[in-house]
C-alpha cells in the first residue's frame, strides 16, 4: 500500500471530491483518480461512491479513513522529528477560520515571525471541520477551531472568547422588527460552506425563530459576507469583534443573542501523540505568553 495512495485518499475524503483534492495536493486531477483506483484494486472494494455532487466514503472508506489520517499524520511527524535540532525553523503549517485570521491573528503572527524569522509558517483558513481533519492528518500542525472539540487524539487549548451576534442591514434595527419584516420562511441565511460551526448555530438559532425552510446562501469570504448583509441579501452570525473592525460596520446592524447562542470559544488543537517541532513550540510559546490575545 503506497503512502502517497492512502495520502491521496485522505485528501479525497476531506474534500469531498477530486477537484479540490488535486487543488490540496497541487496535482493534477487524473492523478488523484488514478490513485484512488490503484487503492481501490489492491484493497478489493469500491472506497467511494460517486455522485453528481462529489464522492461520498463507502462503508469500507470509512473504516479505512482513521487507519490512514494516522498513516499520513505519522508520515509527516517522522520527517519533521529527524529535522529538528532544537531550533525553530522550516515550515509551519497553521489552520484557523476566516473569521479568527482576520481580527485575531495578525498581531500573534508578526511577534512570532520578528522572533522566529527563520520559520516558514504558512496559514490556511477553512471550516472547523476542515481543520479538524487537517490537524489528524498531519497536514497541519495546529489549527483555531471553534469550540467545544472533543477527540481522543487531540489536545485543545483556550485561546480566545467570542461573542457572537446575529448581522443585519442596518434598516432591521431590532430582532423583533427583523422577524416581523419578513416572510414567514424568515430571511435568507448567509454562511460560510458546510463544516463551519457558526453556520451549524446560525441553522439552530433560525430553528428556534421558526424559520427551519429559510433558503441558504453559501459565501466563500468574510468580506463577502459583510457586504452581501449589508446589501440586504440576508443574514449571518459573526463574532461581534469581527464586525466592530469591518470597515462596513455601520452598513449593518448587529443583534445581540442570548448567551447560549452567543458564547463560544477558539481553541487551538493540536496532535495528542507525536513529536512536537521545536517551531510549533516557538508558537505556542507567542500565543500563550501574549495575555492580550488570549483574554479578548
Amino acid at each position: 500500500m503506497e503512502l502517497s495512495d492512502i495520502q491521496t485518499f485522505a485528501a479525497v475524503a476531506r474534500t469531498g471530491g477530486i477537484t479540490r483534492a488535486a487543488e490540496e495536493l497541487n496535482t493534477v486531477q487524473s492523478n488523484v483518480t488514478q490513485r484512488i483506483k490503484a487503492l481501490e484494486a489492491e484493497i478489493g472494494t469500491p472506497l467511494f461512491e460517486r455522485h453528481s455532487r462529489g464522492m461520498a466514503l463507502t462503508g469500507a472508506g470509512k473504516r479505512l479513513l482513521p487507519y490512514a489520517q494516522r498513516m499520513a499524520a505519522l508520515s509527516h511527524e517522522a520527517v519533521l522529528a529527524a529535522r529538528d535540532d532544537g531550533e525553530p525553523k522550516g515550515p509551519l503549517s497553521i489552520g484557523s477560520m476566516e473569521t479568527t485570521a482576520a481580527v485575531r491573528l495578525p498581531p500573534l503572527l508578526a511577534d512570532f515571525h520578528r522572533r522566529f524569522p527563520a520559520v516558514r509558517l504558512s496559514l490556511r483558513t477553512s471550516p472547523t471541520a476542515d481543520l479538524v481533519a487537517g490537524v489528524l492528518e498531519g497536514t497541519l500542525d495546529g489549527a483555531f477551531v471553534a469550540g467545544p472539540i472533543a477527540h481522543a487524539d487531540l489536545n485543545a487549548a483556550s485561546a480566545f472568547r467570542e461573542e457572537l451576534v446575529l448581522v443585519s442591514a442596518r434598516r432591521w434595527a431590532s430582532l423583533a422588527e427583523l422577524r416581523a419584516g419578513t416572510p414567514e420562511s424568515g430571511p435568507t441565511a448567509l454562511a460560510f460552506r458546510a463544516g463551519c460551526t457558526y453556520r451549524q448555530r446560525l441553522e439552530q438559532i433560525f430553528v428556534e425563530f421558526g424559520w427551519p425552510s429559510a433558503a441558504r446562501f453559501e459565501l466563500g469570504t468574510l468580506d463577502g459576507m459583510i457586504g452581501c448583509v449589508a446589501a440586504d441579501m440576508g443574514v449571518t452570525l459573526l463574532p461581534r469583534a469581527v464586525v466592530e473592525r469591518s470597515a462596513m460596520n455601520g452598513s449593518v446592524t448587529m443583534h445581540t443573542l442570548n448567551p447560549q447562542h452567543a458564547r463560544v470559544e477558539t481553541l487551538f488543537i493540536q496532535r495528542r501523540a507525536g513529536h512536537q517541532t521545536s517551531a510549533l513550540s516557538g508558537f505556542l510559546s507567542c500565543l500563550t505568553k501574549d495575555d492580550e490575545i488570549i483574554a479578548a
